[in-house]
């Protein structure tokens, strides 16, 4: 018995934290072109006319699973969330700030830089693991407000979101019904991502090495946001 519980926790900690930590830092890498679409889909949304649902959703559920700066934050986000009502609660408050700027955005041409945007979403993966961490009651002794600030960073995630849409300056004939089902693919893409996250976290919480497994994931977050920032800060220097 000694014997397999020493197996067991060497399975589930020293191995399996390696290879999570190595996924997550190739996710921050790799990050940079994380929102770049292949040629076809490229030619897709520069030509299309009326109205595509079916592509639309693919290409927003596609653009979800692939933008791993959005899902770095809501892996954060649900991090030591519980409850499904209160994950529910988080990404509907997520969901609804990025949907807002993203139709906002697109449907009034609303014009963001795209580098200080995205830097500004490494700043909220920053932010939220190091609130994860408790460094805002350890260093500020604050507890800031989580829903609202989830908000907010939702609100600056649609930017995002739209300021890629806006490359291909999208014809108006059906760009709201596209809009609506790229969106649509987008909370698909969210649910698919951060279903598997949850099954990886709930799985650990019953072993000792949680609590270290915590640490070690919410400082990668922080360090990738910071990895994302520096980059996409060089990009409007040099740009």
């Amino acid at each position: 018995m000694i014997k397999h519980a020493q197996r067991r926790s060497y399975l589930t900690y020293p191995n399996l934290s390696k290879i999570l930590l190595c996924c997550l830092t190739l996710m921050a890498t790799f990050s940079a072109f994380a929102h770049g679409v292949d040629d076809d889909t490229k030619q897709f949304l520069l030509n299309v006319t009326g109205v595509h649902i079916v592509p639309f959703l693919y290409i927003g559920a596609d653009h979800m699973v692939t933008g791993y700066d959005h899902l770095l934050f809501l892996v954060g986000v649900i991090f030591f969330l519980r409850k499904n009502k209160d994950i529910l609660l988080y990404v509907s408050l997520f969901t609804l700030g990025h949907s807002l700027t993203l139709l906002l955005g697109v449907i009034n041409n609303i014009q963001v830089n795209a580098y200080l945007i995205d830097a500004i979403i490494g700043f909220s993966v920053v932010y939220k693991g190091f609130d994860n961490l408790a460094g805002f009651q350890r260093w500020f002794g604050i507890n800031p407000n989580t829903k609202i600030a989830v908000f907010i960073f939702g609100l600056f995630h649609g930017f995002g979101l739209a300021t890629k849409i806006q490359e291909f300056q999208l014809k108006q004939d059906g760009l709201i019904e596209n809009l609506l089902a790229f969106n649509l693919g987008v909370e698909i893409g969210q649910f698919l991502a951060l279903g598997l996250v949850l099954l990886v976290i709930n799985a650990w919480r019953k072993y000792a090495s949680f609590k270290q497994f915590s640490t070690a994931t919410n400082t990668l977050l922080m360090s990738c946001g910071l990895m994302l920032i520096g980059f996409q800060m060089t990009g409007f220097f040099l740009n």
